[in-house]
């Protein structure tokens, strides 16, 4: 049975591409906008802004379960802003337990895509960890919490 993890990251508001996506992280709460990700027109996005979010939660999956079996760290962008972006870090000292932790980085949120986040993620030399916004679990219900969370936007609107 999966364990609850602390972690969502809920769309506020369909209408607007400003301070409408809430990323929660055991205590931590932070608001940010989906304008990058609802202006993404590259071949890898989707045509609407839950498509979007999906592509994006896909790709958060993919690189915890990348982690499995290995020791490592994995970062998986949340907030696209003009001047820094927000991540998240997940790092597993033995393939199977993770520590994720939320931070900045000064890469410029229009200097990538995020239906393609992947090379931008490995660059990654600057993190800086937010205060009181870490949690550890294991990499598996990481992995199924991220998976639930895509499938929320994926329902229909209400």
């Amino acid at each position: 049975m999966t364990a609850p993890i602390a972690l969502s990251f809920e769309l506020l508001a369909e209408k607007k591409s400003h301070d409408n996506l809430q990323l929660r992280l055991g205590p931590y709460c932070h608001t940010c906008d989906s304008f990058y990700l609802d202006n993404d027109d590259t071949a890898t996005a989707s045509p609407d802004l839950r498509g979007n979010l999906v592509r994006l939660l896909e790709q958060w999956r993919s690189q915890v379960d990348g982690l499995r079996g290995t020791v490592g760290t994995a970062y998986l962008p949340y907030d696209f802003s003009d001047e820094c972006t927000g991540w998240l870090r997940v790092g597993s000292a033995d393939g199977h337990n993770a520590e994720v932790q939320a931070g900045w980085s000064m890469v410029n949120g229009w200097g990538f895509t995020p239906s393609d986040y992947l090379a931008t993620a490995s660059e990654i030399t600057d993190f800086d960890a937010e205060a009181h916004a870490r949690i550890e679990c294991s990499l598996d219900d990481l992995s199924q919490r991220i998976a639930a969370n895509a499938e929320t936007f994926k329902a229909p609107k209400q």
